[in-house]
């Protein structure tokens, strides 16, 4: 019977954890969106519920070592809560890359400039998807998908290297361009490091099955 609780508060964690990711992934595509539209009341909405995932974090890092404490988990179990601890960090640093995303927002306010480029919004729509998807190998401990996931960060990568180059030349040809040229860029940085994050998720599936950290982000670039 003991045995039995134990896996359900750990499940409990996991879902939890997965939780978080939904917020994180919430918080991207709002973030995003306000930049797109201009909408400065709606990144405050962004900048605001960053809040909630710092706490969603927070809580579920006090359960996992109460559960440590309580429980005096076998090795194998250990590795599970170690992990989650890791992801969570992680999912609290992709929303920090959320939240920067809707400040640039309000840097570049109501003022006339151009939209997020296609290659912006395709970052984001990556980033995103390499996350839900990276949760989910986690909980399946799908070794195979971590790693997929993984090469799929060198597409955005080369999406970022695009949008940096784009922007370089439209800031050469306006001068007036470089301030809202520069915060873009910084927009889209922060989609790079999500999808960086993302691959540090997938490492910790790895580490689960395979007992073992191990570098698989391994990029061209």
């Amino acid at each position: 019977m003991a045995r039995e609780t134990f896996q359900k508060e750990l499940d409990a964690l996991q879902e939890q954890m997965l939780a978080m990711g939904e917020m994180t992934r919430l918080a991207i595509e709002r973030s995003v969106e306000t930049l797109k539209n201009r909408d400065c009341e709606a990144a405050r909405a962004v900048i605001h519920n960053d809040k909630l995932i710092n706490h969603k974090r927070w809580q579920i890092e006090e359960e996992c070592l109460t559960l440590i404490a309580t429980q005096q988990p076998v090795a194998r179990d250990l590795r599970i809560i170690a992990a989650i601890l890791n992801v969570i960090v992680d999912l609290e640093r992709i929303g920090d890359h959320a939240e920067g995303i809707a400040k640039i927002t309000l840097l570049i306010g109501g003022h006339s400039h151009p939209s997020p480029s296609h290659d912006i919004l395709k970052m984001a729509q990556k980033a995103t998807d390499m996350l839900t998807r990276a949760l989910q190998s986690f909980v399946k401990r799908d070794v195979v998908e971590a790693h997929a996931i993984c090469r799929e960060d060198d597409a955005v990568d080369a999406l970022y290297e695009k949008v940096y180059h784009a922007l370089l030349q439209i800031m050469i040809k306006d001068p007036l361009m470089i301030d809202v040229g520069t915060y873009l860029m910084w927009a889209s940085h922060n989609l790079e490091r999500i999808a960086d994050r993302v691959t540090n998720i997938c490492e910790r599936t790895v580490f689960l099955v395979a007992g073992r950290m191990e570098d698989v982000n391994i990029s061209k670039y």
